[in-house]
């Protein structure tokens, strides 16, 4: 049996490339879920053009499957995104994870919920080996299409190899992939096992790299297979800092996209790149080996309007010491790069 495959028009929009953020979990001082701010997050996303949203991820909360809000969640964001995106193609990713069994039984709640891909995650999994992995994803690939997933290790993914990629990449169910490992030579390890497959036309590259978003997709990297070079792009982006200032994010996938068809790439979008990544350090609390991570994430979405709090489902998550400083300084030297009057312009919108 042949594995599911994306409609033709969310296929195109998927290789041609878009902004997926990374969508947040909303919650009340309670630590429940707040559903009118939930369906507000993904109304913001749709409005300020992404192509599409992944839930059940990582900025989402892996808790939220002991407490189970992992279907009302999956769910929320489904029927938002439908209502909100009219009849323009928007990709809904899933986020997948744990053994067979249950990674068997998210990805079949996600497609019956009308997700088109699940990001497979293999977080959790070290005691398999590379090619028990391969079987793991294969079986998830007989439910629905999958977006890899090359997690860093500093929030529990695990080193994997080249000959991993290179099996990885011939599944026929594989769609994409969200390389995030935050190493360039694990990065480059990806695209080289895509570039040199027999699939290469038929996966597209996202970044998942928070640290070197723009430098990522501005770069051509050039592979030498059988002889012969060939060019291949990072084409979109799949990021935790993509649910923050999305509208921004939107408006510089465009502009590189602009840049990348003429050939010269200026210096001044080099220097924003570099001032994304410092802004990411305060949001992602790089400083502090990411323990803030997601409550970095809520603190931006917070100042905005669009979250109450910056609760997480784990009380002992929450900023660092010197994180809101960091962000305050991210705002008054970077203030370009948020999208706040966009937000407030909508807001009452959003929460209607």
């Amino acid at each position: 049996m042949s594995p599911p495959r994306l409609a033709a028009p969310k296929a195109a929009l998927l290789h041609d490339g878009t902004v997926i953020p990374a969508h947040p979990l909303a919650l009340t001082s309670e630590r429940r879920l707040d559903e009118r701010r939930q369906r507000a997050l993904t109304r913001y996303y749709a409005a300020a053009g992404a192509g599409g949203v992944a839930v059940g991820v990582h900025t989402t909360q892996f808790e939220i499957r002991d407490v189970g809000l992992l279907e009302p969640v999956l769910r929320l964001a489904a029927e938002t995104a439908d209502a909100h995106t009219d009849s323009r193609p928007f990709l809904k990713v899933a986020g997948v994870c744990g053994g067979r069994g249950q990674a068997l039984a998210e990805a079949e709640l996600a497609a019956s919920l009308g997700y088109d891909l699940g990001l497979l995650s293999f977080r959790g999994l070290e005691e398999l080996s590379e090619a028990d992995l391969i079987q793991h994803a294969a079986a998830v690939g007989e439910v629905m299409p999958i977006f890899g997933f090359y997690l860093q290790t500093a929030v529990g993914g695990r080193r994997l190899s080249y000959e991993f990629w290179q099996d990885f990449v011939e599944l026929p169910a594989v769609t994409a992939i969200k390389i995030a490992p935050f190493d360039r030579y694990a990065t480059l390890d990806v695209v080289r096992a895509v570039a040199s497959s027999s699939r290469a036309d038929e996966i597209a590259l996202y970044t998942g790299n928070d640290d070197t978003i723009l430098l990522d997709l501005l770069t051509p990297i050039r592979v030498t297979v059988d002889g012969r070079e060939v060019t291949a792009r990072i084409v979109g982006g799949l990021l935790g800092q993509w649910a923050v200032w999305t509208k921004t994010a939107v408006d510089l996938l465009a502009e590189i996209k602009r840049v990348r068809d003429s050939g010269t790439v200026p210096s001044e979008l080099l220097t924003t790149a570099a001032r994304l990544t410092e802004a990411n350090a305060a949001v992602f609390d790089a400083a502090n080996a990411f323990h803030g991570v997601i409550a970095g994430v809520h603190e931006v979405l917070r100042r905005q309007g669009l979250l109450e709090g910056i609760w997480c489902l784990d009380p002992d998550e929450g900023l660092s010491r010197g994180q809101s400083e960091a962000l305050d300084r991210v705002y008054r030297d970077h203030a370009d790069l948020t999208d706040d009057d966009f937000v407030t312009a909508n807001l009452d919108r959003w929460l209607d």
